[in-house]
């Protein structure tokens, strides 16, 4: 039941992250390849981003980690969890970099 947990936190995480710095008009809701895909639309960003690269990658972990059977919880998928954890600091990362010229182009 902790990897259920963890893994809807993890998604829960990701979205907060990319939300709390209110750069696009429209948050991204969640982390489904339809939602990453109508939020890049609606919010006219450039899908080639990193910051959206790596929200992909991140949801792409977390499904194969969702579809994993309580029986198949081996190192692979910790060393998937662990991967997830580094892409949402990569996500945090850039996103704060995005914010931060953002900031700089409005005081310009």
């Amino acid at each position: 039941m902790s990897e259920f947990r963890n893994r809807i936190e993890s998604q829960r995480e990701a979205v907060k992250i990319v939300n709390s710095f209110n750069l696009y008009n429209e948050p991204l809701f969640s982390l489904t390849e339809k939602s990453i895909n109508r939020w890049v639309s609606v919010n006219t960003i450039n899908p080639a981003d990193i910051h959206v690269d790596l929200i992909y990658q991140a949801s792409k972990k977390l499904f194969f980690l969702a579809n994993k059977s309580q029986g198949q919880i081996t190192d692979d998928y910790q060393l998937l969890s662990k991967e997830v954890t580094r892409l949402l600091k990569s996500i945090n990362r850039e996103m704060s970099e995005l914010n931060k010229n953002y900031a700089s182009e409005q005081s310009d």
